[in-house]
């Protein structure tokens, strides 16, 4: 029973760490992103729109827009997760006190995150434009 004590004091712990909450901060921002996303697409539905479901009125989307988008999704997807790793690099050269790779870990994490927030708001801007 004491290890159950232990392991939340290792988690309040780490809760005290800028690190957890920058970790925090930047899966959260991904989420929220993905959610806004999600939210316009689902408005786009075939579907959804033809059951009277769907919160807005969209046209109709293309194949070419379609498959766009899907790819658009997929990319930032996988541009969340190497900036995450980028980031858990960062942390890890940190903490052995290599800089010049921590730099390097920091720049690529900051190009991959810049060109996430790319996709998630031109998404964004595409389905503001293309919603009534």
């Amino acid at each position: 029973m004491k290890w159950i004590v232990e392991d939340f004091q290792r988690a309040l712990a780490q809760l005290q760490r800028w690190q957890t909450w920058a970790a925090l901060a930047l899966l959260g921002t991904f989420a929220g992103l993905a959610y806004l996303v999600s939210r316009f697409a689902l408005r786009t539905d075939a579907i959804l729109v033809f059951l009277n479901r769907s919160g807005g009125a969209c046209r109709e989307l293309s194949n070419g827009f379609i498959i766009f988008l899907f790819c658009g999704m997929i990319f930032f997807a996988l541009t969340s997760v190497l900036t995450l790793g980028e980031f858990q690099q960062f942390l890890q050269h940190k903490e052995r006190g290599a800089h010049r790779q921590a730099r390097q870990a920091i720049l690529w994490g900051s190009l991959w995150a810049g060109l996430a927030l790319l996709i998630a708001v031109a998404a964004l801007v595409f389905f503001s434009r293309y919603c009534r």
